[in-house]
């Protein structure tokens, strides 16, 4: 088995179409199926479901995809290790997040790594924690700030990054905004919730809040971006229950305590594949964080 069979393999998989993997890889159509046939021979397997159309993978085919893509990470990990050590870091870093993760910002802490290390190119995607995960997992990026979704694995491990209490935001004029005090799930049984897409770590950590303190909530309002949130909030259309630093992009909104299932706190963490898998690119963002001021800026407060 070959490498350039593997990112052959990989390729097609992901474009579901041999000419578009083909013109991608600046290869011939046909080398490419002779490429796949190949591979297809040696595992006594077909990889591909054929279509005029598109191209689906086979179980056996869906099987391969994860190894295929680990393999192929801990290969470019290898040449980055190599340049590593000749003192010159580059490659491609490809790093996911959720947004307005708690504990860095990310866009600082980008300015500081390319400014460390110009020869590395950088791929972001933005995501839910449990899609980061999975794709962290696989080796289709080197790692994530995300909420931790699921234990430790052989694939894949996690260095806490930042926790926090959650926060119940509301329009001033809403019936919440009047206790002014810490309100709990059961406080809050019966109201219309803004709420982000459920594999979001926010709106994980809600609802295991409210399925602990066995309270039903309606999330009528779903989004994906944060901005979102806050607008549908400021025009009293539903409550949020978010991380605390959410408070300081929407002064204009009553921020009160969330009072949680043994104190529900908001974690986040770096999601890395296994320490051998780890490349120098990825280990290099680690280390700049706590090295640089890269906590989220609060609107409407000035840097001491």
């Amino acid at each position: 088995m070959e490498l350039r069979h593997l990112r052959h393999f990989v390729a097609v998989a992901e474009d579901q179409h041999f000419t578009r993997a083909a013109d991608r890889l600046m290869v011939s159509q046909s080398g490419l199926s002779a490429s796949i046939r190949a591979l297809e021979r040696e595992l006594r397997a077909p990889l591909f479901v054929r279509t005029t159309r598109r191209v689906t993978l086979t179980e056996a085919g869906r099987a391969l995809l994860g190894e295929a893509e680990r393999i192929l990470a801990q290969v470019r990990s290898a040449h980055e290790a190599v340049a590593a050590v000749q003192g010159v870091l580059r490659g491609t870093l490809s790093l996911g997040t959720e947004q307005c993760i708690a504990g860095v910002r990310v866009a600082g802490l980008l300015a500081a790594f390319r400014r460390r290390h110009p020869d590395v190119e950088v791929r972001l995607r933005q995501a839910g924690s449990g899609a980061l995960a999975e794709e962290v997992a696989a080796g289709r990026l080197d790692l994530a700030f995300a909420y931790r979704t699921r234990p430790d694995t052989d694939q894949l491990r996690s260095v806490a990054l930042a926790g926090e209490p959650m926060t119940v935001l509301c329009h001033p004029g809403h019936r919440c905004a009047a206790a002014g005090a810490a309100l709990g799930a059961r406080d809050l049984s019966g109201e219309v919730f803004v709420d982000f897409h459920p594999d979001w770590g926010p709106r994980r950590t809600t609802d295991a809040a409210f399925a602990a303190a066995g309270v039903t909530r309606t999330v009528a309002l779903e989004v994906n971006d944060v901005h979102s949130l806050l607008d549908l909030v400021d025009e009293n259309l539903g409550i949020a229950v978010v991380p605390r630093h959410f408070r300081h992009k929407r002064p204009s909104l009553t921020a009160l305590p969330f009072q949680g299932v043994d104190a529900t706190r908001y974690e986040t963490v770096a999601l890395l594949p296994s320490e051998q898998a780890t490349g120098p690119a990825a280990r290099a963002l680690l280390a700049l964080l706590g090295t640089v001021d890269l906590a989220p800026p609060q609107e409407g407060v000035q840097p001491s």
